[in-house]
């Protein structure tokens, strides 16, 4: 089977979308019921962190030892990375020893770069530009609680970052639409949502405005790691964008709030949103496991037959 990576959202069809998600519901399914699914049984994950983390270490970590392979962590202060080694001769060693590969960094060249020079599948775990493992959860969650989102809504409220980004190449490739509103001077990069028809975005500088009418609302911190030397002044420039009860309101009844966290209360969503009844987060940060699993299944495997 020819290698495949998933660096970013548009690199899978709608087909191998929805197979994915379809995978996802059967793990998820086997693994609430205590049933042992090891499909991965002596294959090995390398997962390589150059930005901190959560949910996404303790995601594939877990997600690959249930699966019954197992994974090793380099962060790049202990491994060679860190020491100046280049990022194709790391890949081609790296690759030799593993089965597939998840990295976690800031550009997505150094991303496209590893995989160019990879023997096995490489997985985006978040770069600054991208983070396609973040939207295939928040997709699969939106399918759990409403079914398709082949059509919906989706009002993005903040900083045009990764995960703005991702969730525009999600629109494009799953035929829905986001409503993107940003504060002056953090609006939309044109290069990093190419192949984005203007079918599929609406920008909106009244964050009230955008969230009129979707389906779901999410949003995300207001200083993304990397930039935190500008957080006080995006500080000032985000005041208007704190996602609210109000906000809510405007969104369609029984929208759902998403966001991918850590989350700040009282400043990118007020507590009443976040912990409130509309509010999935929970769900969400739980699926990364659930989708992680299908996502390496299926770059491994390819399609489960029956």
């Amino acid at each position: 089977m020819a290698i495949k990576h998933f660096l970013q959202f548009k690199d899978f069809t709608r087909a191998e979308l929805e197979y994915v998600f379809e995978r996802t519901q059967w793990i998820k399914n086997q693994f609430k019921s205590y049933q042992k699914y090891w499909p991965l049984s002596d294959r090995t994950l390398v997962m390589i962190f150059e930005k901190a983390s959560t949910r996404t270490r303790l995601s594939f970590e877990a997600g690959m030892q249930q699966l019954g392979g197992s994974a090793i962590y380099l962060n790049t202060r202990d491994s060679q990375l860190g020491r100046g080694e280049p990022v194709e001769d790391a890949a081609q060693v790296i690759s030799r020893m593993s089965d597939i590969v998840m990295i976690r960094t800031f550009e997505q060249e150094i991303i496209e770069r590893f995989a160019a020079n990879s023997r096995v599948p490489v997985i985006n775990g978040l770069t600054n530009e991208y983070h396609p493992c973040q939207i295939l959860a928040d997709i699969y969650t939106y399918i759990e609680h409403r079914g398709s989102i082949q059509g919906e809504t989706v009002a993005w409220v903040g900083d045009a970052n990764n995960m703005c980004n991702t969730w525009l190449q999600a629109a494009q490739v799953l035929d829905f639409k986001v409503h993107v509103s940003t504060p002056p001077g953090y609006e939309l990069q044109p290069e990093l949502i190419a192949g984005v028809d203007a079918g599929h975005f609406q920008v909106f500088a009244d964050p009230m405005e955008a969230c009129r009418g979707a389906d779901l609302v999410t949003t995300d911190v207001w200083t993304s790691m990397g930039f935190e030397a500008e957080n006080e002044a995006r500080i000032k420039a985000f005041a208007d964008w704190c996602v609210d009860g109000e906000m809510m309101l405007a969104a369609n009844a029984g929208a759902l709030f998403m966001h991918c966290l850590p989350a700040h209360r009282g400043e990118e969503v007020t507590a009443e949103v976040i912990d409130g009844p509309q509010s999935v987060v929970w769900d969400e940060a739980e699926n990364r496991l659930h989708v992680q699993k299908a996502l390496m299944e299926y770059l491994l495997l390819g399609r489960i037959q029956g």
